[in-house]
């Protein structure tokens, strides 16, 4: 089994598990008249639409390139990513708007019903989540999506507490304050998503790599005497690619010192995809000369 192909299976366990627990997870908000609940129930069906947005890209990603795409399809984790993260966003101003009108009005709410549904859904994201977890490194619509359930299952926390305090204070306050807690809680663990989509859309150079660093290491390459023109950027979460223009001795063999620049590459920052044009020296400084 290729690690596509289990990426895929986990995802789709993961979705299938997921929307069975929305529907009781409605029902049960209905039930209790719980804003945490019924605000974790639209919280996981954004956890759905995310997993169904991983699941569309990882297929599309494992497509082969076209004459058209010639990157294929990678850039759709990406997308899918930055849409989950949006949305997570989105479903904070809904809580945020619904508590709000709480605050001033707190209805009853049955704390004991709210504690067994969010004990449930406790389980359910957690299950979700170790299903998820192990892809996280390699998918960053994967991360978009297990954040997702991150969050959820924070959400869920919040449900539990607020059912207990309810159940034995009586306080109904406790169900909106949560829900903004759970609502900030989710704003905090999106911001690390959001900014890495960001960052990778408009093709700045991936985080853990330092470019003088990358400059560096290619003029240790035996024959190299200046690197310029140097561009490194990701089409997806660990697949980065670099392009640049390479001065090198004349007298050099010029096949062996790309060989060892794309070597060092390789070994010391996992960049496989490059561009390099070499210059040689004479030739570059006469025409700085004719200039």
């Amino acid at each position: 089994m290729t690690a596509r192909t289990a990426e895929t299976r986990r995802v789709t366990l993961a979705l299938v598990m997921t929307s069975i627990y929305f529907v009781v997870e409605v029902v049960g908000g209905l039930w209790t008249n719980s804003l945490a609940l019924l605000s974790d129930a639209g919280h996981m069906f954004s956890d759905m639409a995310a997993l169904g947005l991983s699941l569309l890209a990882l297929r599309m990603a494992a497509r082969p390139v076209t004459a058209r795409w010639t990157f294929g399809y990678h850039r759709l984790e990406i997308l899918a990513a930055l849409v989950n993260g949006l949305s997570l966003w989105l479903i904070v101003g809904a809580i945020f708007h619904a508590a709000y009108g709480r605050l001033f009005d707190p209805p009853p709410v049955y704390g004991k019903g709210m504690l067994l549904v969010a004990s449930i859904g406790l389980l359910v994201n957690l299950g979700v989540g170790a299903i998820l977890y192990g892809f996280t490194r390699t998918s960053l619509s994967i991360r978009g999506a297990f954040l997702h359930v991150l969050s959820d299952a924070l959400g869920s926390l919040g449900a539990i507490a607020a059912g207990v305090i309810m159940i034995f204070t009586g306080w109904a306050l406790a169900d909106p304050l949560i829900s903004v807690f759970i609502g900030l809680l989710i704003l905090y663990s999106s911001w690390a998503l959001m900014r890495e989509s960001i960052n990778i859309l408009m093709q700045s150079v991936p985080e853990g790599i330092d470019l003088e660093e990358v400059r560096a290491a290619m003029m240790q390459v035996r024959g190299v005497v200046k690197v310029h023109d140097l561009h490194v950027w990701a089409v997806t979460l660990g697949l980065s690619t670099l392009s640049a223009h390479a001065v090198v001795h004349a007298e050099e063999n010029s096949e062996q010192v790309l060989d060892g620049m794309e070597r060092v590459l390789k070994e010391r920052f996992r960049i496989e995809h490059t561009t390099i044009q070499l210059e040689v020296q004479d030739r570059t400084e006469k025409e700085f000369r004719d200039f």
